[in-house]
């Protein structure tokens, strides 16, 4: 932006005898006052109203947003006899087919169909729409200034301006004043050289560059196109201002006394571009006040104050005021590693036993063909295999195994043996 944007620099001792340290940017003191047909030309200042100094409720815009968006809705509902105007009836059971209620008739696709359910073609709906459903939203008048004088606040910081997408680059400052004689302009093609003036021409371009038929099928209800939004003047009494700005794509004009959420918020994101006229300037400080003294036009309202005077938080947290009031920071508990089970993790056996790694790899290169530790593997299978053979040979071949000597004891003996074992036995 081309000028005037210097802030109010807040200057506060912390300590008695200590040196001003420069804190947070409050509002800005003063509003320069621009004459509307030659806006180089400044013709005064005006104080800055409270009410463009409030703190900003981005939460509360958009809740007061959706629901005042919701009161101009129209009752839509189902017919009453929808899906329900034909004589069907249930065939009952013992026909092996659902009980649901079926057209009457023959010789047609519709003799016999499902009728009446929800779940039938040409059937009524699940739980109809009705034309008694909770449309309109009521609102706190509270809520609702709070959330206007919030949007006026957003209207005047660039950066919030910008993030709608408004192009302000040769706006000359925010919030933008004019002298109250555009209030009185009478034709179009005047509104249109007083914005090119002001800086608004990039402004106006983007608005019609804009424009594009709406997805949906709202293209067939009468609102085939839309278009961003621009600018919203301002004005405290209309001259000709509203029949001269009408017409100029994405441009908006606003009595002061009736300020609408829904225009300075659009989409509940506020930052809306505003132009104001030098009477609707005044008339904010007397239509809101102060903090102090109320709002004299709006009854029991006062401007809302900001919940922090300073917000800069890493500043008031690192202040010395702070950090000599703390405790000493704790320590932490002293944390165990988690066990591990050596037999599963080669990393906990790697600990255990230095030398698991090339243990494991000498056992992975006995498996692999042509290394040496498989021909060790193959060489010493090849000796136990022999030595079996042998021991198997000596002991375990022939009259004299244990098996064969223990089953001799069971075999039949002859009959001379027995004749003479019987003998001995009678000597005796």
């Amino acid at each position: 932006l081309k000028g005037h944007f210097a802030p109010a620099i807040l200057s506060i001792p912390r300590k008695p005898g200590d040196q001003p340290s420069v804190t947070m940017a409050t509002g800005r003191p003063v509003v320069s006052i621009y004459q509307f047909d030659n806006p180089s030309e400044r013709t005064g200042t005006l104080p800055m109203p409270h009410a463009l100094t409030m703190p900003l409720r981005p939460d509360l815009v958009n809740y007061v947003h959706t629901n005042m968006s919701k009161n101009k809705r129209q009752a839509y509902a189902v017919g009453a006899k929808v899906g329900y105007d034909t004589a069907a009836e249930s065939w009952g059971t013992g026909r092996a087919v659902a009980r649901i209620p079926r057209a009457p008739g023959g010789g047609t696709h519709r003799a016999g169909q499902g009728a009446f359910g929800n779940m039938c073609r040409g059937g009524g709906m699940f739980s109809p729409t009705k034309i008694w459903r909770r449309w309109h939203r009521k609102i706190n008048v509270q809520e609702k200034r709070i959330a206007v004088v919030s949007a006026l606040s957003a209207s005047c910081l660039p950066p919030l301006v910008m993030a709608r997408g408004h192009k302000i680059d040769d706006l000359a400052e925010l919030p933008l004043v004019l002298s109250d004689g555009i209030e009185s302009i009478q034709k179009t093609k005047q509104a249109i050289e007083i914005f090119k003036k002001l800086g608004c021409e990039d402004e106006l371009q983007r608005i019609i560059d804009s424009k594009k038929i709406r997805p949906g099928k709202g293209k067939m209800r009468n609102r085939r196109y839309k278009m961003k939004l621009g600018p919203m003047v301002v004005y405290k009494e209309d001259n000709g201002i509203v029949r001269a700005m009408r017409n100029i794509p994405g441009v908006e004009t606003a009595c002061v006394t009736h300020l609408n959420l829904l225009k300075l918020a659009p989409g509940g994101t506020f930052g809306r571009l505003l132009i104001w006229t030098e009477g609707a300037f005044k008339f904010l400080h007397a239509m809101y006040g102060t903090l102090k003294s109320g709002a004299p036009l709006k009854k029991g309202f006062t401007l809302p104050k900001a919940a922090m005077e300073n917000a800069d938080i890493a500043r008031i947290i690192n202040s010395d005021e702070v950090q000599s009031v703390l405790r000493p920071k704790k320590e932490p508990p002293k944390k165990y590693a988690k066990k591990i089970n050596p037999l599963k993790s080669m990393k906990a056996m790697a600990l255990l036993n230095p030398h698991a790694r090339q243990h494991k790899a000498a056992a992975k290169r006995a498996l692999q063909d042509g290394t040496q530790e498989n021909r060790d593997v193959q060489a010493k299978k090849k000796k136990r295999s022999e030595a079996a053979k042998a021991y198997n040979k000596k002991f375990k071949k022939g009259d004299e195994t244990f098996y064969k000597t223990m089953m001799k004891a069971f075999e039949t003996k002859p009959a001379k043996e027995e004749a003479e074992e019987a003998g001995e036995e009678a000597d005796e």
